[in-house]
């Protein structure tokens, strides 16, 4: 007899809730060795392939390619047991899906596969209590309905903590000790994903407060943004005062265009386009950032450059020059290697550089990490760069790759512009600008002469620091730039 095990979604780690599938690697009624790839997803980091920790045959998937779940639904389910062509233990008998406790009891997952599965006891579940509703019969205990099979592939619903007991009104989400009240029933918020949840809570919006358009009243994105268009909106005035004379006729045009959802392409911000969005939002709502400039004569950086790479050995690429005066320059200031913690009203000075640098893919822009930079030469440095660039063209970068930075440096020359004022990429501080490195008209020895100049930009978080600070680190970067032997004395 055959045992069926649920193999669930597991946690990517980072703080990762949820994934798009985007190729399945099995089908149904396939045969999987233990911690086999089955499927292709997609985070709002990486591309990953999700091993599965138990052998068996594939008997259910659920969700299809392009379907987001949230972390916890349901993946697919393996029948493991005797009859299995990869497993020849004896199992219990089959039908409703097995835990993962289960499996581990019985020596039939995997070890230490992803975050959340394979090892170790299960997580206590905690029962919760339903606050009776004013005026209503208190409920019979009855027997534990059965699971169901499959929920919704996209429906994510979340457990919310207990205000203040306040009536319900009739036809409307109200409130009633912590859960929904929504036509008279009871239970908790159902929304589309985790991420239409924080939109609503950094806005200031109540999900109990408002009515999903979605299937079975399922709150999608679509809701809260028609919320907060409302909340933004001018209020409705009182009985007998005066009505305004004129009408805003642009705050109905969006709604209107919504509607007919028959003019322009709409492309969903989801994966790594929708965590982006969702990331320079943030910092641009929370870091007060400044931006300082200053061009510099590169001429004797390239020079020397040059004169390294003809002494053979591994090629250094201005990159890597540029990363190494960016840790000198942290070294002298490290005010701009920290992050803000506003709850605790604290600057944490970070110990490590941790430096993130913008690379261009097919996919769109990543910002993969080299770990501990500050300890790396400039050759270092530079087979680092290289390694992670040809992963992330690959699309191969894991969540830790492009997690943990402390400083960014952006080679925004690359694409042929001079100068930018780009936004921090929260928590940090801090963004390096270089733009390209091109033949100028410059003072040089008192005389006019055609010098290689860049333009170097410095945004940085004003609460960590003053203007001073900032314009220190930037003018030891162009001190360097200028003349390379400046770096010499911290290396």
């Amino acid at each position: 007899m055959a045992q069926v095990l649920e193999f669930k979604l597991p946690d990517l780690g980072e703080g990762l809730t949820e994934a798009e599938i985007v190729r399945w690697l099995v089908d149904v009624g396939d045969v999987v060795a233990i911690d086999q790839p089955v499927v292709e997803v997609e985070t709002a980091k990486a591309m990953v392939e999700v091993p599965c920790p138990y052998g068996g045959v594939v008997t259910a998937r659920y969700g299809e390619e392009g379907t987001e779940l949230p972390v916890g639904a349901p993946l697919l389910t393996v029948a493991v047991g005797a009859s299995s062509a990869v497993d020849g233990k004896e199992a219990g008998p089959a039908g409703e899906p097995a835990s993962a406790s289960s499996a581990q009891a019985s020596g039939e997952s995997s070890g230490n596969v992803l975050v959340g599965y394979g090892t170790g006891a299960p997580a206590a579940r905690r029962r919760r209590i339903r606050p009776a509703v004013p005026g209503a019969a208190p409920a019979a205990p009855a027997e534990r309905a059965p699971a169901p099979a499959a929920p919704a592939a996209s429906a994510y619903v979340e457990p919310t903590p207990a205000p203040a007991a306040q009536p319900a009104v009739a036809g409307h989400a109200g409130l009633t000790g912590g859960v929904a009240v929504r036509d008279g029933a009871i239970g908790p918020v159902p929304v589309i994903s985790p991420l239409v949840r924080r939109l609503a809570r950094d806005n200031g919006l109540d999900l109990r407060q408002l009515t999903g358009s979605g299937p079975d009243g399922l709150i999608l994105r679509a809701d809260v943004e028609r919320a907060m268009a409302a909340a933004e909106a001018p209020s409705v005035p009182a009985a007998g005062a005066a009505a305004p004379t004129t009408t805003a006729p642009v705050a109905t045009a969006p709604a209107a265009a919504a509607q007919t959802g028959t003019r322009g392409e709409r492309i969903p911000l989801r994966g790594i386009r929708g965590a982006v969005a969702d990331k320079l939002s943030r910092s641009r709502r929370e870091i007060p950032e400044a931006t300082c400039w200053v061009d510099a004569d590169a001429t004797e950086l390239m020079a020397a450059r040059a004169a390294m790479n003809a002494a053979g050995g591994p090629k250094i690429s201005l990159i890597a020059l540029l990363a190494r005066i960016c840790t000198a320059a942290l070294a002298r200031h490290p005010e701009l290697n920290s992050t803000v913690d506003m709850e605790a009203r604290e600057i944490v000075r970070l110990p490590e550089v941790h430096l993130g640098f913008a690379a261009q893919t097919e996919r769109g822009l990543v910002v993969p990490v080299v770990r501990d930079a500050q300890s790396r030469s400039a050759e270092s440095l530079g087979a680092e760069f290289a390694r992670l660039t040809e992963v992330a063209r690959q699309g191969a970068l894991t969540p830790a790759d492009l997690t943990g930075g402390t400083f960014t440096l952006n080679n925004y020359g690359v694409f042929g512009v001079d100068g930018s004022t780009p936004i921090i990429n929260h928590p940090e501080a801090a963004m390096l600008g270089v733009g390209r490195i091109v033949p100028k008209p410059w003072v040089h020895e008192g005389e006019l002469a055609v010098r290689q100049v860049v333009q170097l930009s410095l945004t940085f978080d004003h609460r960590v620091c003053d203007g001073g600070t900032a314009g220190g680190f930037l003018r030891y970067v162009a001190d360097c730039v200028e003349h390379p032997s400046v770096l010499l004395r911290t290396l």
